[in-house]
């Protein structure tokens, strides 16, 4: 903490510890607007989170102290995975979190399936927070939306518009807004509404094209914590020249979804896992 006050120019913080992030401004937002200073604190993530109203410390000032903390602070023996702006508005007893958050990500410590991609000459498209988490790299286009009703509009606009590449989208609600905050009930609105918007998608694809349907990790919204939970995620493919079902069973790695997309473009790689591009095409 002594690094991050260098680092930031701060006169001090607040926190410094394990809790929910809206618990925590709720705890501690009334004295950030008073004395000015950063809320600070992480969860059982390897993330290093920082929390401050946006007319304390605007926007591009929380940008740039949590880019100043991945250089400076979260390197070397604490080099944790995210460093994450978590802007609020509102006053005591009515503060909201805003879709303005930001991850500042450790690069990944080898390439990845958007490496081997756009190296290969392969367009990579993101949409979400997808080019926050890979700290932008491998990416040739990046969308970077804030809601799940943007993150569809981008995928279907970019569906239409791309004729051979991957687009590698994530939508945000259902983990931001359902799964840490414990929302079974907004979840399943959430999800009613994918499934609506989903033959949209399916417009943009043809039968050389590969819909794959996952998640990045559990996030159980009955669960008593608020943290991620374990259960496995699922894995939905769809492709129009496939037209029997096959159980692609339970997979041994996550790693085989990047290895499953990097056969599907026929591009040579060293990445880790089983391809089962086989089964579903």
């Amino acid at each position: 903490m002594k690094k991050f006050l260098a680092a930031t120019g701060s006169r001090g913080y607040l926190g410094n510890k394990t809790a929910s992030g809206t618990a925590i401004i709720e705890e501690l937002g009334a004295k950030h607007v008073k004395t000015g200073f950063p809320i600070v604190y992480t969860s059982a993530d390897s993330v290093f989170q920082i929390a401050a109203h946006e007319e304390v410390i605007p926007l591009e000032k929380l940008y740039e102290m949590c880019q100043r903390t991945r250089d400076n602070v979260c390197a070397g023996e604490y080099a944790v995975g995210r460093v994450i702006a978590r802007p609020f508005v509102g006053s005591a007893g009515n503060f909201t979190r805003t879709t303005n958050r930001r991850d500042f990500s450790l690069p990944p410590p080898a390439p990845t399936v958007l490496d081997v991609l756009l190296d290969a000459g392969i367009e990579t498209v993101s949409v979400g927070k997808v080019d926050d988490l890979f700290a932008g790299r491998g990416l040739s286009k990046k969308q970077h939306t804030k809601t799940n009703a943007e993150g569809i509009d981008a995928i279907i606009d970019e569906g239409a518009r791309i004729k051979s590449g991957l687009i590698f989208a994530n939508l945000v609600d259902f983990d931001m807004l359902y799964g840490h905050r414990n929302d079974p009930g907004g979840f399943a609105e959430a999800l009613a509404a994918f499934d609506k918007e989903l033959p949209g998608i399916l417009e943009t694809i043809d039968g050389g094209d590969l819909l794959i349907l996952t998640a990045d990790h559990g996030n159980d919204p009955v669960t008593p914590s608020t943290d991620h939970s374990r259960e496995y995620v699922p894995l939905l493919c769809f492709s129009k020249s496939k037209s029997v079902g096959v159980n692609l069973g339970t997979r041994s790695t996550f790693a085989d979804l990047g290895k499953t997309v990097a056969d599907f473009f026929n591009v040579k790689n060293s990445l880790a896992g089983m391809s089962f591009l086989g089964q579903v095409m």
